[in-house]
């Protein structure tokens, strides 16, 4: 039996806003509606303990260029949770995977 591993897409293509930025992520991470939507708030929830999971990332080079920032913070903040995930809580070292697609 093969263990399930949460698949999830964060798709920012269309994304025009830091709103929209950051509820496109509330949605692909079913965070709650509380979400703050700023960076703090995205690790404060990201860097709780995860089941595996693979994040899959698309659109974020189509992003407008005034967003191209939140894009790489969105991908340290990923880069930066699988480090945290695999020191912290001691999972495997791919217990929390992204990818980036065009």
């Amino acid at each position: 039996m093969s263990k399930k591993i949460d698949e999830i897409t964060l798709d920012f293509t269309g994304v025009k806003t830091l709103w929209e930025l950051h509820e496109r992520i509330r949605v692909a991470f079913d965070f709650p509606e509380w979400y703050g939507k700023n960076w703090s708030a995205f690790w404060d929830l990201l860097s709780e303990p995860f089941d595996e999971t693979m994040v899959t990332v698309r659109g974020i080079k189509m992003l407008p260029r005034e967003l191209q920032p939140c894009g790489e913070k969105v991908i340290y903040l990923l880069e930066k949770n699988r480090k945290y995930q695999t020191n912290y809580y001691n999972f495997p070292v791919d217990h929390f995977k992204y990818q980036i697609l065009s």
